[in-house]
């Protein structure tokens, strides 16, 4: 009996394992896949095991020379690792981990972390692939993070291991992404609806936010909206920043036609819970299996607000377009209906930015205390699956934090190298719970070094945002819950004279010397200011309440990998201390790099022109 039992656990053990993933071989699916390069030369593919955080590149070139892939960092390649390999022509391949000196140097790392799983040349292609830990202990490998990943490519056209510019590539790209399209069920009942401007003529202008109201699938039942992708029109690409899906109210009265969103008829501004979002940079996303946009009952949306975000900086005239949002439906009903939670700082001019800031922080509080009281029913926990972040030019890292009776619980996600250009909503590898009373915090890192004047928050791409989009479940009413500081208190903190209304006081903004030490003392003015924290339903109801910016306390950093290719030097040993190398993936003991299971990794306001005119100019 005893025998049979032990059978069984092991036989499930070994169904687990399987149903955990695949396993990786140097021939391995590897899931993901980009071109690195405006003419299609490179391409890229690769995949990951987040247990044991060890990733593997696979890069094909266009060549018969060197190739290589590696990661940089925002402002310049010095500095970045290169894993580099060729094959010469007597048919011997040659690799190395490597970093640029300069932008014209490559020099060998003492510690070698990249072991090569393959490397080929044929009459078209050099391919190479090789595996490499996220985190090493080697101080010239850049670690591999859930943020924004600079890759960086180059190549050669013979086996002279020399950089040239015109080789040389770096493409911002999501490399951890939890989810891919592959991975997930796609209904045979599936219908599309399109949303979309149909021949607008794009202004002249910098900054156009065109808002058109339209309805949603008419269907008789409940159906299930679980993928969305966005429709551009050719040559239209650089003009279009982003493309937002509110839903609105059933008991909204709406207006017809094409306007701006925040110019001098509000009605173009109702409708407030945003749906679906893309932004510059994004593809199309595809919800986890459990999740789902609800439409065809009775508290469903029937209509929504499509907002596209156009930026014409050349001015270009005559342009129409017709660009949009495509639904994908289905009347297979998923598990839970999905919402989306707008948190962040309130867009409007009391948001602002100083000139000549090589670092300046703003934070945007919520609290959900009144949550349930806004809704107008019992909100259960909230489980997010995933998340869009947004600022603007100027932005340069954000980060979620969640705290529970005055007590810091985790940071719910982050981008510490933010790219304006790579918007994208991504998943989370687990669920985050949010509970009633739960206070969240969302801290926007900005950079300012090439302004001589003050930035506010606004709609304009020029102007500035702090707000992220929270995707959970199951939905509820609340559509924002968005902070903003005392100015007042601000203004006081610099020294100046408080003036009696808020705008005012931003316009006394505008006197003071924005010197380093000012720049910090407005910073640490807003973090101590009490904040109005604005609720926001679908329906458009709204009440404030007041808090405090609490603390952030950082998040340590795992410990580094210890080098399985090479002798780790003493200079390279962190006070993180090391972890054991894993497995070789081109030993007989080839490790496993899990596809992990669904069940586990559940998916995861406008103002007026002339306000921002008149700040702006200080009149």
């Amino acid at each position: 009996m005893t025998s049979i039992i032990l059978l069984k656990f092991f036989l499930l053990l070994a169904l687990e394992d399987t149903s955990q993933g695949y396993h990786l071989s140097p021939t391995s699916h590897l899931r993901y896949s980009r071109f690195l390069d405006p003419s299609n030369v490179i391409f890229l593919r690769w995949d990951f095991d987040l247990n044991t955080e060890v990733i593997v590149f696979e890069l094909q070139v266009r060549t018969a020379g060197w190739v290589g892939v590696g990661i940089t960092n925002r402002y310049t390649i010095v500095g970045g690792d290169l894993v580099i390999g060729g094959v010469l022509p007597d048919g011997n391949v040659y690799f190395s981990d490597q970093h640029l000196v300069d932008e014209d140097t490559l020099e060998e790392d003492g510690s070698q972390d990249a072991e090569l799983l393959g490397l080929t040349e044929d009459a078209t292609y050099t391919t190479m692939r090789f595996s490499r830990p996220f985190r090493s202990c080697d101080p010239h490998d850049q670690d591999i993070t859930s943020d924004t990943i600079r890759v960086l490519t180059a190549y050669g056209l013979d086996d002279t291991l020399k950089l040239r510019r015109e080789h040389t590539f770096v493409k911002s790209i999501f490399l951890l992404q939890i989810f891919h399209p592959d991975d997930l069920d796609f209904p045979t009942d599936t219908m599309v609806h399109d949303l979309e401007i149909t021949d607008f003529l794009i202004p002249e202008d910098d900054t156009t936010y065109a808002c058109t109201f339209l309805p949603l699938p008419i269907v008789s039942k409940k159906h299930h909206i679980f993928k969305f992708e966005p429709k551009l029109i050719e040559h239209n690409e650089t003009m279009v920043h982003h493309i937002l899906v509110y839903a609105c109210s059933n008991a909204s009265t709406l207006p017809t036609g094409i306007s701006e969103c925040y110019g001098f008829d509000p009605a173009f501004s109702l409708c407030s819970q945003i749906i679906v979002g893309w932004a510059v940079g994004g593809l199309s996303y595809h919800f986890p299996d459990e999740v789902a946009i609800s439409i065809g009952t009775p508290v469903d949306p029937q209509w929504v607000r499509l907002e596209v975000h156009y930026s014409n900086f050349y001015n270009l005239p005559g342009v129409y377009d017709s660009s949009g949002i495509r639904l994908y439906y289905t009347a297979h009903l998923r598990k839970n209906d999905m919402g989306v939670l707008q948190l962040g700082v309130l867009t409007f001019p009391i948001h602002f930015l100083p000139p000549g800031a090589e670092s300046f922080m703003s934070y945007g509080l919520c609290k959900t205390e009144k949550f349930e009281e806004m809704n107008g029913a019992p909100v259960a926990d909230m489980k997010v699956i995933g998340y869009l972040l947004h600022t603007h030019l100027a932005g340069r890292a954000l980060k979620t934090v969640q705290y529970r009776n005055g007590r810091q619980l985790r940071t719910i996600c982050k981008d510490d190298a933010y790219d304006f250009n790579l918007q994208e909503t991504r998943d989370l590898p687990h669920p985050v719970e949010i509970k009633p009373g739960d206070e969240l915090l969302l801290e926007c890192n900005y950079q300012t070094l090439d302004r001589d004047s003050m930035t506010f928050g606004g709609t304009s791409t020029l102007n500035e945002m702090c707000l992220v989009f929270l995707f959970y479940y199951p939905r509820n009413n609340i559509s924002s819950c968005l902070g903003y500081p005392d100015i007042t208190h601000v203004v006081q903190e610099l020294g100046e004279e408080a003036a009696e209304s808020p705008m005012e006081n931003l316009m006394v903004m505008n006197n003071v010397d924005w010197t380093p030490e000012n720049i910090k003392k407005a910073e640490k003015a807003c973090k101590e200011a009490r904040q109005t924290v604005m609720l926001k339903t679908i329906d458009e109801l709204i009440e404030n309440t007041t808090g405090w910016i609490p603390d952030i306390i950082p998040t340590p950093r795992g410990p580094c990998l210890e080098s399985s290719g090479g002798k780790v030097e003493p200079q390279d040993q962190t006070p993180a201390g090391f972890r054991a190398a894993p497995v070789s993936l081109s030993s007989s003991n080839t490790a496993t790099l899990r596809c992990m299971p669904l069940a586990a990794l559940l998916f995861l306001q406008g103002t007026l022109p002339w306000l921002l005119a008149t700040l702006q100019t200080g009149v």
